[in-house]
Parts: structure tokens; C-alpha cells; sequence
């Protein structure tokens, strides 16, 4: 996945571990576990621990982790996405907190039930965890399956969302 030139970032001390929050002049673009897989390398961004938006962002997730904040109001660059990573990753919006969908059920939603692999891969590059609740798909028997962010985790962000698992 490319990445804007002009991607500006910056490292932030979550509760759950460092952070790495990117923006571009269209919206927040990245927001990854340090060590995550498929973060990319933001060695060629410029750092802007200062941007407005990734100030907000951490505001805003500073909230989610504290258990006052349960959506989020911030502007999304997903554009560096395929086009069908995009339809998946705005149907993960579309999944309100405290509730899980399978990924077969995602498929469904995005009127395509037969790439429930594709879906998986898709959720799985996701670029904006957390503020595109990619945690919140599990597998069809309820069970934890796969987080680039660790297991753990997203086991964590269930938790603090107070999701029932089944």
C-alpha cells in the first residue's frame, strides 16, 4: 500500500503500547501498533507531533481508552486503499461498539458473500485500527481470529467496549 509523500505522523504512548498516528491533508490515514503487521515505515514522513488532527486524534482515542468515548468524529484518508479494501473498511464503520460480526457476515454486507477470504485480507490491511473498528470482526464460531495488532489486544478493545462474545 502507498502512502501520501506528504503523510505527517507522530508516536504516541497508548495504554495498550506505542502508537504511530498519520494524516494527510484528507483525514487521519494510519493509526497502528508499534511493531503492527503491515504498519508501514514512517522513516520518509515528517514528524508533526504538533498537527491539529493527530492532536485531536489522540484526544479522541485518549477518551476511547478511558472508557468516555465510543465513536469517533474525525476526518479519514482511506483512499490508499484498492477499492474493494475501501468498501470493506467503510462497512467497518458501520459496526457500533460493543458488537462483533463475523467476517462472513461482512462479505454479505458488502454484497459479495463469496470473498469472505478477500474480506479477511482486507480487515486485515485495515490502516486505521481502532478508529475503524477492524477489532470487532471475529470468526463465524465467535472465536478470536487474527489482529495485526495482536490478539491480546484485540481481546483488550472487546473488553473495554464490553462486547458479549458468543
Amino acid at each position: 500500500m502507498k502512502h501520501d509523500p506528504t503523510t505527517h505522523f507522530t508516536r504516541w504512548q497508548a495504554p495498550m503500547g506505542p502508537m504511530i498516528l498519520a494524516a494527510t491533508s484528507r483525514g487521519l490515514s494510519g493509526v497502528w501498533f508499534e511493531g503492527q503487521r503491515h504498519a508501514p515505515d514512517p522513516s520518509a514522513w515528517q514528524r508533526a507531533d504538533d498537527a491539529p488532527l493527530l492532536v485531536q486524534a489522540q484526544e479522541q482515542l485518549t477518551a476511547y481508552f478511558a472508557g468516555r468515548r465510543t465513536t469517533f468524529d474525525l476526518p479519514l484518508d482511506l483512499q490508499r486503499g484498492t477499492a474493494f479494501q475501501q468498501r470493506v473498511w467503510q462497512a467497518l464503520l458501520q459496526i457500533a461498539a460493543g458488537r462483533t460480526t463475523s467476517y462472513g457476515a461482512l462479505s454479505q454486507r458488502i454484497g459479495n458473500p463469496a470473498a469472505v477470504r478477500a474480506v479477511g485480507a482486507a480487515v486485515g490491511r485495515n490502516p486505521v485500527s481502532i478508529v475503524v473498528p477492524c477489532h470487532r470482526v471475529i470468526g463465524a464460531n465467535g472465536s478470536l481470529t487474527g489482529y495485526a495488532g495482536g490478539l491480546d489486544r484485540k481481546t483488550a478493545l472487546l473488553a473495554l467496549e464490553g462486547a458479549v462474545l458468543h
